[in-house]
């Protein structure tokens, strides 16, 4: 499994209208094949910034899979206007500690 993670910083001012479109964008998300769970949270010390977690079946699921699907370029249009800057994404696998 894989945990993508992103830093959202969103155009301030916008965060309302920024919760709404994602509000719609997640039932796009989680209609994707190797979808597992997602997670918005909001910044304490940045209003404007967020923090998108997104567990993933393989990498190949959210790079692949989801990002050349046409419903990235529906989560595209709805999102990316609210970034800036753009956010980078990295990815995450767990790893055994005994």
């Amino acid at each position: 499994m894989i945990l993508e993670q992103a830093i959202l910083d969103v155009i301030p001012e916008k965060q309302q209208e920024f919760e709404a479109a994602f509000k719609q964008a997640q039932t796009i998300i989680s209609s994707m094949q190797g979808y597992m769970w997602h997670q918005l949270q909001r910044s304490i010390e940045k209003d404007n910034r967020y923090l998108l977690l997104v567990q993933w079946q393989t990498i190949e699921d959210h790079t692949v899979g989801f990002r050349q699907s046409p419903e990235y370029q529906q989560w595209k249009a709805l999102l990316h206007h609210f970034y800036d800057p753009f956010p980078s994404v990295e990815h995450f696998h767990n790893i055994q500690l005994t």
